[in-house]
């Protein structure tokens, strides 16, 4: 199931408008409850003036031919002021009341007791003193929809605004867009110009100019590849037709046509052997590992090795000497070709009658296996290039028309399919190559699925 790609800008721009309606509601919130908080602050206010009015008339001295013109000033003062209401306890009797005519719920009252106040009341004299709080509630209700209304109007503001201020942001990832559909196989050198974008952007472009340059780094692999392949196939396959024709031209002897039946089963044997590195390559660069096997003595192998190309030394009167040992979990069957490879090369390419060494050095947690041999040394710009397919050191490739130039590419690939490097010197009259091969990890030695 597949989902469907959203727009980093719309995304950006709800986030933005949801934070900053988040933010805006916050901070009417606050201005709400200190408002609300400072009429609280009036409200007490209003009680604490009061409370004093009437208990500095409470205590006034009078007569009780004055207590009638008491009650009718404070009368006269709260009818005055009909948003205050009072009642005046003492002896669990009513003394004095003013309220107003209209009842409203929205009153708050409060309680003062009297006792220190104004003892001459009588026992347990309160005083209850009431404020007419609509006015405040409306201001506060009005306050509160004009926040609401402010903190919505302003994130719709903001988050217009915000959304031309992410289209400007992302204008960058439209222009590398629009530059990167300029970059394909027919531009392989071109490459984006990280100086022109945003820091952010920088890591991003290296990682694709990187990945440009690894493509354009195998599609001239590829192209060399597939010329020296067709030139490789093209020499055998041209001398097959060759010969085939010459035999028809003319009626041959059935020991002349074996003759030449042989000669194209050697061409078609070199063809096979082509098609076959090539495939073991193909499959080393897919990442193929190599099967580890038990523990087994690289000198050993190296013996083994050796003895397989006892015919070739005793042609040329070479020596082979084995120096140093490790037991290391493997590929035998191929560490063997890779080794054989190497002493091949170096059989024929040692001066006669000399002594070719294979050495095994343990380094770090990698065993290198070094193949030594006096003789002409190598170019020192040819080095770097040893371990490519089909390449040759030699000018000619006549020398070299049993061998097709994959012995050194597939020794690499061995030698990466081990976890390994290879190694390549020349000087001094004496050219060794080598590669090497790491320890197996506990990964590496689990069983596979055959």
């Amino acid at each position: 199931m597949t989902s469907t790609p959203t727009s980093i800008q719309a995304s950006l721009s709800r986030w933005f408008a949801l934070q900053t309606f988040v933010g805006l509601s916050a901070i009417c919130v606050v201005i709400y409850a200190l408002t609300a908080w400072s009429f609280q602050l009036k409200q007490q206010d209003e009680f604490e003036r009061h409370v004093e009015l009437v208990v500095h008339l409470l205590n006034e001295p009078r007569s009780d031919a004055q207590q009638l013109a008491f009650q009718h000033k404070l009368d006269d003062f709260f009818r005055s002021h009909n948003d205050i209401g009072i009642v005046l306890y003492a002896g669990g009797q009513t003394v004095y009341e003013s309220k107003p005519a209209e009842s409203s719920t929205r009153w708050r009252w409060t309680s003062t007791d009297l006792r220190d106040k104004a003892p001459q009341l009588g026992t347990d004299p309160k005083l209850w003193l009431g404020v007419d709080v609509r006015e405040d509630e409306k201001l506060l209700h009005r306050l509160g929809l004009t926040l609401l209304g402010m903190a919505v109007l302003g994130s719709m503001l903001v988050s217009l605004t915000g959304v031309l201020l992410v289209r400007r942001g992302l204008r960058p990832l439209q222009q590398l867009a629009t530059q990167l559909a300029t970059t394909g196989p027919e531009f392989a050198d071109r490459r984006i110009d990280p100086g022109t974008y945003a820091l952010e952007l920088v890591p991003w472009i290296n990682q694709f100019n990187a990945v440009l340059a690894r493509a354009e780094q195998a599609y001239q692999q590829l192209e060399a590849f597939n010329a020296d392949v067709a030139h490789e196939l093209r020499t055998p396959l041209a001398n097959m037709i060759a010969e085939v024709e010459v035999e028809l031209a003319r009626p041959r002897t059935p020991e002349a046509l074996q003759d030449a039946l042989i000669s194209n089963l050697e061409e078609t044997r070199r063809l096979s052997a082509i098609v076959t590195d090539m495939l073991f390559l193909s499959k080393a660069d897919r990442g193929a590992t190599a099967r580890r096997s038990e523990p087994v003595s690289l000198a050993a192998q190296a013996l083994a090795v050796v003895e397989f190309h006892e015919a070739e030394l005793e042609q040329t009167a070479l020596q082979v000497q084995v120096h140093g040992d490790a037991m290391v979990r493997i590929d035998v069957s191929l560490v063997r070709r890779a080794l054989s490879n190497l002493l091949s090369n170096a059989v024929r390419y040692a001066t006669p009658a000399t002594t070719i060494e294979i050495r095994i050095e343990a380094v770090a947690d990698s065993v290198w296996l070094r193949v030594i041999n006096p003789g002409l040394e190598i170019p020192v710009d040819a080095l770097p290039h040893l371990f490519k397919r089909f390449f040759r050191a030699e000018r000619s490739r006549s020398r070299s028309s049993a061998h097709h130039g994959l012995g050194l590419a597939i020794v690499a690939a061995i030698a990466r399919m081990h976890g390994g490097a290879t190694l390549a010197r020349s000087a001094n009259g004496r050219t060794e190559i080598s590669f090497s091969v790491r320890q197996a990890s506990a990964q590496e030695l689990e069983p596979r699925p055959s």
